[in-house]
């Protein structure tokens, strides 16, 4: 998955911010996350994007619009078999900064500084429960996230 800032807090007073997510075949985006501070709202452009929200699974396409609220336990993946787009308007702005912080903590062919983005994490009010990855990756028959090893996805 790639994050790219496309309009930041300077733009919108703080109110919103919006980041495009670029989606390999069957990719992961994260772990099961937490948000303490932000709604997110995802923004289907490209493909078919699969959503746990809570105990609820359910996928959107293109032109479809997904609310994720804060203090809910939610992860994304790509469910098809070809490039996904998304884009994620979060509110208030400011949680864009987090994907420039973590990429630090990503050596190309190193494991992840863990403990650095849990900092970080800590920082954003942002929870992360690295420990779902094998089971969503298993129950959802995806590929692990780049950012969550450094390597480029395989199958599961």
């Amino acid at each position: 998955m790639t994050a790219q800032t496309m309009l930041g807090a300077a733009a919108t007073t703080g109110r919103f911010s919006i980041v495009e997510h670029l989606l390999a075949p069957r990719e992961l985006a994260a772990p099961l996350h937490m948000h303490s501070r932000e709604d997110e709202f995802t923004i289907v452009i490209m493909g078919k994007i699969g959503f746990l929200l809570g105990e609820k699974v359910f996928h959107a396409g293109p032109g479809e619009l997904v609310r994720k609220p804060r203090d809910q336990w939610h992860t994304f993946w790509n469910a098809g078999d070809e490039p996904a787009r998304v884009l994620e308007v979060i509110s208030p702005a400011g949680f864009e900064k987090y994907f420039e912080e973590i990429g630090q903590f990503f050596s190309d062919g190193a494991e992840p500084d863990l403990e650095g983005m849990a900092a970080v994490s800590e920082r954003y009010g942002l929870q992360m429960n690295f420990e779902s990855l094998p089971e969503l990756i298993e129950r959802f028959g995806l590929v692990r996230p780049l950012e969550m090893d450094g390597t480029p996805p395989a199958p599961a």
